[in-house]
């Protein structure tokens, strides 16, 4: 259904054309019935198009913590840290302005993932209502949990860069067992693999979020819009932009991207083939029960997939769930 302002506008244009057309010399010189069919014949497409304009677009978000603007410290990211409840609120807020600026753009539905941790950090009763929302760590696809071909877009928010980044704020790939991952020779990190699985999909990552050194490691990857919320000092540390200054910015560049929407190819269309490298030869050990699975050196296994959904899932149960 049309909402308020989008019902207005399809009645101004359809006035303003009908003035223009009863007062058209050629058009009052045909007989009434004639030049009826002929405003309705002009007027019809006009509408549908109209219409169709105002189909409501479907947006993923993807929210994740360590790249969200005013956490400066791995507590604020922590179940139990100091400052942990400002994180929460500081992570909720950016989910807010970029869902309030979609809905500027028009009807939207939109589907949030929190993606962080044990993916429960987001203030339920503090989101945007208008949201749906897709919470707990027990699930297959992790952070692309909910993603399919429907959507129109992607929208990572809070992320941070890949294991081993030099100068990324507590960057890591998936958890701290990782050491490295590569999907078919190319190295990436959480973005990375999740930018990967949309694209399959044929759905665009339109905005990426996080700090200086994610938002150069997404770049080199696809050609997408960033918003940089803080700069590394080392691993642990960062100098920070002010959220009320990142708000401002993720509205401005969500509103930028959604005039640009456009399907995308997939990053590659062969079949997927990924590499992980992890903490120790045992956990690697382990991975050997998984069929398929051949051993590169000690710490590092690789799996042939047949498509990108498996290898995702693979990789989520070698850093998440493989223990002994």
């Amino acid at each position: 259904m049309l909402n308020a302002n989008c019902r207005v506008k399809l009645y101004f244009r359809i006035l303003c054309l009908d003035l223009v057309l009863l007062n058209n010399p050629l058009i009052q010189h045909l007989p009434k019935h004639i030049s009826m069919r002929y405003l309705v014949a002009l007027l019809f497409p006009i509408c549908t198009l109209t219409f169709a304009q105002t189909k409501p677009i479907k947006i993923f978000i993807s929210v994740d913590m360590e790249g969200i603007g005013g956490i400066g410290t791995s507590a604020m990211t922590s179940t139990g840290g100091k400052d942990y409840e400002t994180g929460r609120k500081l992570m909720t807020n950016e989910v807010n302005a970029v869902v309030s600026a979609i809905f500027e753009n028009g009807p939207a539905t939109i589907v949030v993932n929190d993606s962080h941790g044990d993916m429960q950090n987001l203030l339920h009763t503090e989101l945007d209502p208008r949201v749906e929302y897709i919470q707990s760590n027990i699930k297959p696809l992790g952070m692309v949990q909910g993603l399919d071909a429907s959507f129109d877009g992607v929208i990572f928010i809070g992320y941070h860069a890949m294991a081993g980044a030099q100068n990324g704020f507590l960057a890591h790939t998936g958890s701290g067992n990782v050491k490295g991952l590569w999907l078919n020779g190319v190295e990436v990190g959480e973005g990375g693999l999740n930018t990967y699985f949309a694209s399959a999909l044929g759905v665009p990552v339109i905005l990426a979020c996080g700090d200086k050194t994610f938002s150069e490691e997404i770049k080199k990857l696809i050609p997408t819009r960033t918003v940089v919320t803080k700069e590394a000092i080392g691993t642990s540390a960062a100098k920070l932009l002010h959220p009320d200054v990142v708000k401002k910015e993720l509205q401005a560049q969500t509103k930028a991207a959604l005039k640009e929407l456009k399907r995308t190819k997939p990053l590659t269309t062969e079949t997927i083939e990924f590499k992980i490298k992890v903490d120790t030869p045992t956990r690697a050990d382990v991975a050997m029960s998984i069929p398929g699975m051949k051993r590169i050196d000690g710490y590092t296994v690789s799996y042939q997939a047949k498509n990108m959904e498996e290898a995702y899932k693979l990789i989520r149960v070698i850093y998440k769930y493989l223990a002994w």
